[in-house]
């Protein structure tokens, strides 16, 4: 679990903060996924909301909470958390019920939440193409800016995570955008971990069987994002396709990944010229 230490804290007002407090954003997948969980569990929480259209998470006050500069992060009476699968499982432990980890099965989650983890990047590739109206290669400032900013340690050491975003920005503007072959690279890359989920629903309603569990949460945002994006998860998975609906039909979840009446209609003129143009998602993947 990545849990920061003073050290690690540059704005150290957080150290006095008392209670639940949740640092993100409305559009963040990570802060989604979140604040579906402290939902669900009934928990109440303090909402600091991170502005990242404005670029308020590569600011000297919040890059002085999490020296990545990502949302969300959770501080419980001083206590800071970074990562969003980190912050579900601390979470889980703090307020068992309702249970979203199967009895004895903690390590298996913990381990399937990493693999769901190993495909942000991906993720990120898909929506700065084709979700996000108007994202492109950031400014070479911003990037320099982003580099000095914040202790630039995790758990008192070099945090190397940073050079991932780092490159990640860099590989955009070197391309003036994502490429197709960054897509490919991306549905090549979910592909073996949706066919495993459409496996898993052979067996009950769920990805870990009988109940909801923090997979189902998880996995609920990112098949949001692919949907929306283009990718034809109905057709080519019709048990995952059925499993989402049911997920997207609840007002706990849906809330959560609600979007601006002009935002959607931006993404729908984008997505049209990039059907016009022989560019959607379907298209360059081959699908």
């Amino acid at each position: 679990m990545v849990m920061l230490k003073p050290e690690d804290i540059l704005t150290k007002e957080v150290l006095d903060w008392e209670g639940i407090h949740l640092l993100h954003f409305a559009g963040s997948s990570c802060s989604q996924k979140t604040r579906i969980v402290l939902g669900l569990k009934g928990v109440d929480w303090v909402s600091h909301e991170v502005d990242l259209v404005a670029q308020e998470n590569y600011g000297d006050w919040f890059m002085g909470i999490n020296p990545r500069g990502l949302v969300p992060v959770l501080v419980h009476d001083g206590r800071v958390i970074i990562e969003s699968n980190d912050i579900l499982a601390y979470l889980e432990e703090l307020f068992p019920e309702p249970a979203l980890v199967p009895p004895g099965r903690a390590d298996e989650m913990a381990a399937l939440l990493r693999a769901e983890d190993d495909l942000h990047l991906d993720l990120r590739a898909i929506c700065f193409r084709y979700f996000f109206p108007g994202a492109g290669p950031r400014p070479a400032e911003q990037a320099a800016r982003y580099e000095a900013a914040g202790s630039g340690t995790v758990g008192g050491e070099p945090d190397p995570r940073k050079a991932v975003e780092l490159a990640f920005y860099a590989d955009v503007a070197a391309n003036d955008g994502i490429s197709d072959a960054r897509i490919r690279q991306a549905i090549e890359d979910f592909a073996p971990a949706f066919d495993d989920l459409e496996g898993r629903l052979a067996d009950g309603p769920y990805l870990l069987g009988a109940s909801l569990s923090l997979l189902d949460i998880a996995c609920y945002i990112y098949s949001y994002r692919m949907v929306t994006s283009g990718y034809p998860l109905r057709e080519r998975h019709p048990r995952l396709g059925a499993w989402f609906d049911g997920l997207h039909a609840r007002e706990e979840f849906r809330r959560e990944v609600a979007e601006p009446p002009p935002l959607v209609a931006m993404r729908e003129a984008m997505q049209a010229r990039q059907r016009a143009q022989g560019g959607a998602l379907a298209e360059v993947a081959g699908l």
